[in-house]
């Protein structure tokens, strides 16, 4: 907007008169003609409005540059003074300063010396500032500064101590109204002045603080209480260096003795070239600290969290690997230490294994100990159920589906190949795998690729294969039920695993570990076997093999307060008949009837299996004759009569006969 049209738009008032059109034209023609640099602007919203020809000769730039140009930007002396100068003028009417410097077309900064006067323009203030080369009438000044006082001497004097009073007013307007604090120190530290808000937060009053060394007060002492040296402080060292310090890390300490964390910035104020003192703007920022220690104490929370979740999840591997180690596999039978042996052999290796043995014999701790002991056993062992999965969700559950490759694909879905990539997959129930799905299963294997349901993308996939069925394979091949190629695929490496029933010696082993484990789980003491226990359970047939066992421990234990365990074995509607046991059912008991030797032959290896199991211990807590329900006294007559020596070490030992 250009004054000249302002003016001839409003009616401006020069002492209560108004402007006529030939007075606004002399007005404009005084302006830009006028000797002295001038220009007009809104301090407010930072514009330029008018500059005359003297102010384009001064600064070197086009009038249209001029009046294009922020007043922030040209006049270089610092935002905060211009700032101070133009609410000074503002609260005064008029100011003057030295302290500001204006931009150059040259590029150079130019001092210079401000008058300024606030002007009512259409309802606001507006200033209106002089200008002049700082350096080029500094001389001129100075002598007429002295002839102006020899002539008029002190009454003049006293003029330019009240001009200095009224900026010295409006400063402290300025001061007052700041919410930080602010104080200023001369060259020798001494305080000269404090505001408000200083006193407030610092507790102390101004008549307090002025005149007396403000380090020595309030930033003598570190936060340690330790010896602040005034030489090391960097308010201080403006004086010094000349240069504007800001610090953040320090603290300051109140008048009560109570201290809280400062930033503050040392800024130097120069007078005719010289330090003489500084202005320190300080705020406690004690919320800013408070919330930044919330922060790193939550991250030291986050940082331990991970750390206890990191270490419980190395314990739990551990414990995983202590539970299905196969070192803790039940059972001294031979069939179990073959099977065993068998682990031992192939675990290490990456070849695909088939388990076979009926249901509830214990295939997948057989498959879980393979993989812990394996070089895998650090990447996930993922188990499918192939008979829990429906015909027509196989492919998808076995390589995955992207999104709308079918009816209810609404994303894209891993498969449990995918998912098992550099692990183990241990296909259970393996001869429930349909026809015509078992060719892509045996592509897999061959090649190792792969394709989601909707996909053309070929996938590499490196898993380890462990396959177990209750089913006998070779007739499901023969009954074309299952695919040759496959079988033989699988059949890599057979392990079988028999049914409880052809393994009688594990039986009170086992069922000795169940109980353990279910009065654990239960919270039950004092509940144990009798050696009747184990003669009912070693002639039961157990159709249901392992798993069948547990559930009748753990039915056991929960119907049982405490002392004998109350077994509830099913009637077997036929008993196996082997060749070394006579078969004789009872009407009243329905319980096989053994002989005397074989008695005696399962007596004694019941005795050596609870001994070895209680760790060599025969009497008390755990001892053999809790764990076969007998009095000390008892076993000790029968280890004497079958000629089973009491154990000095862990090892049993056997007069005349070694373990069967």
């Amino acid at each position: 907007m250009n004054l000249s049209e302002t003016h001839l738009n409003t009616p401006d008032l020069q002492d209560g008169v108004p402007f006529g059109d030939s007075e606004q034209r002399i007005f404009h023609t005084y302006f830009d003609q006028h000797p002295t640099a001038t220009l007009v602007f809104d301090p407010v919203e930072n514009r330029m409005i008018e500059a005359n020809n003297a102010a384009v000769d001064l600064l070197g730039f086009p009038m249209e540059t001029l009046l294009r140009s922020k007043p922030s930007w040209l006049f270089h002396g610092g935002l905060s003074a211009l700032i101070v100068f133009t609410q000074s003028v503002m609260v005064q009417g008029y100011c003057w300063t030295n302290e500001l410097s204006c931009k150059t077309r040259s590029g150079k900064e130019m001092p210079v010396e401000c008058n300024a006067r606030a002007v009512e323009l259409e309802g606001r203030l507006v200033l209106a500032v002089t200008l002049q080369d700082r350096e080029a009438v500094e001389g001129l000044r100075k002598q007429a500064e002295a002839n102006d006082y020899v002539r008029r001497g002190l009454s003049e004097w006293r003029k330019f101590e009240q001009l200095f009073q009224e900026i010295e007013q409006g400063n402290q307007l300025l001061l007052q109204a700041a919410g930080e604090g602010i104080y200023g120190v001369n060259a020798d530290g001494i305080t000269t002045f404090v505001n408000p808000a200083a006193e407030r937060l610092l507790g102390y009053g101004a008549e307090e603080l002025v005149g007396k060394n403000m380090h020595n007060l309030v930033h003598c002492r570190h936060p340690d209480g330790s010896h602040y040296p005034v030489k090391h402080c960097p308010i201080y060292a403006a004086f010094n260096d000349g240069a504007v310090h800001h610090v953040d890390d320090e603290v300051f300490w109140r008048k009560d003795g109570s201290v809280f964390p400062v930033e503050y910035t040392s800024t130097p104020i120069v007078e005719h070239g010289m330090l003489i003192g500084a202005v320190i703007i300080f705020r406690d920022i004690s919320d800013r600290k408070q919330a930044e220690d919330n922060l790193r104490q939550a991250l030291e929370q986050v940082k331990s969290l991970q750390r206890r979740l990191e270490e419980e999840n190395a314990y739990l591997q551990e414990e995983i690997r202590t539970e299905y180690n196969y070192h803790e596999i039940i059972g001294s039978s031979a069939a179990i230490r073959q099977v065993i042996q068998k682990i031992q052999q192939v675990a290490p290796t990456t070849s695909t294994t088939l388990i076979t043995g009926e249901s509830g014999t214990g295939k997948e701790l057989i498959a879980r100990a393979m993989h812990v002991n394996s070089e895998r056993s650090d990447r996930p062992l993922i188990r499918v159920n192939c008979a829990a999965i429906p015909r027509d969700l196989f492919e998808s559950e076995f390589f995955g589906h992207v999104r709308g490759a079918f009816t209810g694909a609404t994303r894209d879905r891993a498969g449990r190949f995918e998912l098992a990539n550099g692990g183990t997959l241990f296909l259970d129930e393996v001869g429930e795998i349909p026809l015509e799905l078992q060719g892509k299963l045996l592509r897999v294997l061959q090649e190792g690729q792969y394709e989601r349901i909707g996909e053309e993308r070929t996938r590499d996939v490196d898993v380890r294969i462990i396959a177990a069925t209750n089913k006998d394979l070779a007739q499901e091949v023969v009954a074309k039920n299952f695919r040759e190629d496959l079988y033989f695929r699988l059949q890599v490496f057979p392990i079988h695993l028999p049914p409880l029933r052809e393994r009688p010696e594990d039986i009170s082993l086992l069922a000795s570990h169940f109980l353990q484990t279910m009065c654990r789980k239960f919270n039950k003491r004092g509940i144990h076997l009798s050696q009747s226990d184990i003669h009912c359970l070693m002639n039961y047939h157990w159709p249901g093999n392992v798993r069948e066992l547990e559930n009748i421990i753990e039915r056991a234990v929960i119907v049982t307060q405490s002392g004998r365990l109350r077994l509830d074995l099913p009637v077997p509607d036929q008993r196996p008949v082997t060749t070394s046991t006579s078969v004789e059912q009872t009407a009243d008991k329905s319980q096989t009837l053994i002989t005397e030797s074989e008695r005696v032959t399962r007596d004694r290896m019941m005795i050596i299996q609870a001994l070895e199991q209680a760790g060599g211990k025969v009497f008390g807590e755990d001892g053999a004759a809790e764990l076969l329900g007998l009095k000390p006294t008892t076993l000790a007559s029968r280890m004497k009569r079958l000629g089973i020596e009491k154990p000095k070490r862990r090892n049993v030992t056997i007069k005349n006969e070694s373990h069967p």
